[in-house]
């Protein structure tokens, strides 16, 4: 059997077995009928926002880790964990730790794929983005800061791309650290905005009163925008 189908079957059965796991401990625990309903969620609004009252500190460690684990050993991508950041902890706080907790979990990401899948990435990746070689080389942080803010390839792929380019980890790092900030702040933000929808509405809101809050409506369009600016880039970067 070739690596990259080993590779697949292990990553397949390592999320089957962790969503396994996650369903049988909520429904252990909690009945549909709890889950879904909306007393459920504004009751835990409500807890959380208690507890960012009383031990915020405490609250923003557990989550900086949460947010770790996510990205590395668990491969997950940025938007579940920003909204869940952004519901949980408010905007700022919420940003401050999902960014910093995506940056630490995708460095250890590259330094995995640095010593173990080197080789498998160059023989899949090299021909295809060899253009970016010769442009990391002429200024590594500054294309990787580019390269983070541009995204466009998923986001466990673009942590062990720059395997491809052996760039320094402290520039991987800082560089992924200022790159996610605006694309995670405006997640961030739709999740606070739900927090503050729920928290306001002892009845369930409608669509059109979410969708038409300036809390909801406001980060969604900047994100827009911000796709919009992003492909621009991303044109020129993967430019041959």
């Amino acid at each position: 059997m070739k690596k990259d189908n080993k590779i697949k079957i292990f990553i397949g059965l390592f999320y089957l077995t962790l969503v396994g796991l996650f369903l049988y401990y909520l429904f252990t625990n909690f009945t549909f009928q709890q889950l879904t309903s909306y007393d459920f969620i504004k009751d835990n609004v409500e807890f959380f926002s208690e507890l960012k009252k009383t031990n915020l500190i405490l609250l923003s460690l557990s989550f900086l880790a949460i947010t770790i684990l996510w990205v590395f050993p668990f491969l997950g991508f940025g938007s579940p964990v920003a909204l869940l950041g952004g519901f949980i902890l408010g905007k700022w706080a919420g940003t401050i730790v999902v960014v910093l907790g995506m940056s630490i979990g995708a460095t250890f990401l590259y330094l995995f794929g640095n010593y173990f899948l080197k080789d498998f990435v160059r023989e899949k990746f090299l021909n295809k983005f060899q253009n970016l070689e010769i442009k990391f080389k002429k200024s590594e942080f500054i294309y990787l800061l580019i390269y983070r803010f541009c995204g466009g390839i998923p986001w466990q792929l673009s942590c062990i791309l720059p395997t491809l380019f052996n760039v320094k980890v402290k520039n991987f790092l800082f560089a992924t650290l200022l790159g996610i900030i605006p694309q995670i702040f405006l997640v961030v933000s739709i999740g606070s905005g739900l927090e503050k929808i729920i928290g306001e509405n002892l009845e369930p809101p409608k669509i059109s009163d979410i969708i038409f809050s300036p809390d909801i409506y406001l980060p969604i369009g900047l994100f827009i925008i911000l796709i919009i600016i992003t492909i621009i880039f991303r044109n020129k970067l993967y430019k041959n």
